[in-house]
């Protein structure tokens, strides 16, 4: 048998981009949220996923692509501005602040509350879908 040739996608024009995904999932943090009186004044666990659709082709450096970081950095600073009532909302901001960047062309958010239904549930919450016009 003979070995396959090694190709450099660089030099390949018939190779085209069909999509490109960023994703964290399992991200940590901490955040004020819920309707009810006794959720108040302090925090409570979520466990976030985001999934990023990107319009990017080849990309060598980090500043062609969407950072890790700045999705985690993201959660944290909506998780940061006080009191959030719904988990849905939660998610909304996010998805909505990670389509900022013209290079996301859809962001889905999955934001679970793992103390929502204990013990009875291992975790609840909502998982949301958006994407940028055009795309």
């Amino acid at each position: 048998m003979t070995p396959a040739a090694v190709v450099n996608p660089a030099e390949t024009a018939a190779n085209t981009l069909v999509s490109a995904k960023i994703f964290v999932r399992a991200l940590s943090v901490v955040a004020q949220i819920g309707v009810y009186d006794h959720e108040h004044g302090h925090g409570q666990p979520l466990v976030i996923d985001a999934e990023l659709d990107l319009d990017i082709s080849e990309p060598e450096r980090l500043a062609e692509t969407v950072n890790y970081e700045t999705i985690a950095q993201t959660a944290r600073a909506i998780a940061d501005t006080g009191h959030i009532g719904l988990v849905e909302t939660y998610a909304w901001r996010l998805a909505t602040a990670l389509l900022e960047d013209p290079r996301v062309l859809r962001a889905r958010v999955r934001v679970e509350k793992p103390n929502a239904l204990a013990p009875d549930a291992e975790a609840a919450g909502v998982e949301i879908t958006l994407s940028c016009q055009g795309a």
